[in-house]
């Protein structure tokens, strides 16, 4: 560790700082060092914990004690009329929470299992913290479907199991559609996280002693490393990345059908499947930006892993998905304003001059215009901070989104009488608590398993060099399969 004391232990920069512009070495794949000493820095971030992290943890803590098992035990214990969701408005928050949840699981498995497919080198170091938001983000809408059930203690209604009163799930319904949506999902990215942890946890188990020896003992399977493990584990892992992605596009293609088969004003589209898929993408890799961000400048040695390339990549994703998604946007509002529905044009007129108006300028401002104006310039790209306001500003701009299409779409029907405000209440305080959980869940994963692959990151060092081709210095990479 005394050779990275230059740059490492308390540095205020980023490492690749120190570099000149022109430097190969300002990038992880052409700056490595020694296996064991990667290791160390990995662990080390593990387990530095300071004050500022046990009180973030006991405030998220508190919360999700409070916001989310207390105010869903007394939602549970009076009834759901502690909820805003009445006529007209019957799908309330805790449907939008679910969309939106799905549309940040979308992150992990498009960096991780699309990005592997097409072999983008940068996606290396942070495949990890992007699954992980996968099956954290899944649990969040689960517990949101659950949430919006009412009666939870009845869920297993919804499950195929033999009955004396010959009971069946009701596939007409789109509760079924989700359930075996996030089902499928969370199995799927559960299983995709899991085999690219088993060497980090073989890894962690070999330098640790007591309690965490024997839990990663247990999870690393008796991983050993030899060739037969590395080939049966890249065999399986390509399988997984090829099945997954499909099941990526169809899980919010579900959950748009759960809108589109309706025939409501605002809803009755045939654009909404790709419309949602890349509403998931943006918000999710907003939400990216900010938990990169947030690991480069709270854990120990991630400016080694963590750079700024991977922040200008990310950058022109962002970008790339919000150009696609203010077309399928324009597409959909188009058939609205020139459609000639009196019930539509009212729809229209309340998001552009109603209540909610300030909402639907913010949605068009946050995930349009912004992106657009900003991310076109480097130095913000490659500004960590800069990008995570970015995502930020998208994250908010996409839960508005969610919201106009649920509760606020909802208030306007062929109908005027029943017209009424959507006013959430007891929702809010759950909302908060699957934030909370979220970050909770985040902040114990990041003590307990290794958030960097290291042996990913090893693995495309030791692909890159620098070759010599005229007077130019030239990167290229060997493929070891």
């Amino acid at each position: 560790m005394a050779v990275l004391s230059k740059y490492l232990p308390g540095a205020k920069k980023a490492r690749e700082d120190h570099f000149e512009k022109d430097d190969p070495r300002q990038y992880l794949m052409h700056d490595p060092i020694p296996r064991g000493q990667m290791n160390e820095m990995v662990m080390e971030s593990m387990h530095a914990t300071s004050w500022k992290f046990w009180m973030v943890f006991g405030i998220l803590s508190v919360l999700v004690a409070v916001c989310f098992f207390y105010a869903w035990g007394y939602m549970i214990a009076e009834g759901l009329w502690v909820a805003g969701v009445m006529r007209p408005a019957y799908w309330g928050i805790f449907l939008v929470n679910t969309v939106f949840w799905i549309g940040i699981s979308h992150a992990g498995t498009f960096i991780s299992a699309i990005l592997r497919v097409f072999k983008a080198e940068f996606r290396r170091p942070f495949t990890r913290a992007a699954e992980l938001m996968t099956t954290f983000g899944l649990i969040q809408a689960g517990a949101s479907i659950f949430m919006h059930l009412g009666r939870v203690w009845l869920s297993y209604w919804m499950f195929p199991l033999p009955n004396q009163r010959e009971l069946w799930p009701n596939f007409h319904s789109p509760l079924m559609w989700d359930l075996l949506a996030i089902t499928t999902y969370v199995l799927g990215s559960t299983m995709y996280l899991y085999l690219p942890l088993i060497p980090d946890l073989a890894m962690a188990r070999d330098r640790s002693t007591g309690w965490r020896k024997t839990f990663y003992r247990i999870l690393a399977l008796g991983f050993r490393g030899t060739e037969g493990e590395w080939r049966h584990l890249h065999t399986a892992m390509n399988f997984f990345a090829f099945a997954i992605i499909p099941v990526m596009f169809s899980v919010h293609t579900i959950v748009s059908w759960d809108f589109a088969m309706a025939m409501r004003p605002g809803w009755s589209s045939s654009v909404f499947g790709p419309y949602f898929v890349l509403g998931a993408l943006h918000s999710g890799m907003g939400a990216v930006a900010i938990v990169l961000f947030i690991m480069r400048y709270t854990m120990k040695h991630m400016d080694y892993f963590i750079r700024k390339e991977h922040f200008d990549a990310l950058g022109k994703l962002m970008m790339m998905v919000s150009f696609t998604y203010a077309y399928f946007i324009f597409n959909d509002y188009i058939i609205q304003w020139y459609g000639g529905n009196l019930a539509t044009d009212n729809l229209l007129h309340w998001l552009e001059e109603g209540p909610m108006s300030w909402m639907f300028y913010q949605m068009i401002l946050f995930n349009i215009v912004i992106p657009f104006a900003v991310l076109w310039i480097p130095k913000v790209r490659q500004t960590p901070w800069l990008l995570a306001v970015v995502g930020l500003l998208i994250n908010i701009g996409m839960y508005w989104e969610r919201y106009i299409i649920i509760p606020v779409m909802l208030t306007i029907n062929n109908m005027p009488f029943t017209w009424k405000l959507y006013e959430p209440r007891i929702e809010i305080y759950l909302t908060i608590g699957t934030f909370a959980l979220f970050l909770l869940f985040y902040m114990a994963a990041s003590r307990l398993i290794p958030l960097i692959p290291v042996w990913e990151v090893q693995e495309g060092q030791m692909a890159h060099t620098m070759r010599k081709i005229g007077k130019a210095n030239v990167s290229t990479i060997s493929d070891f399969e």
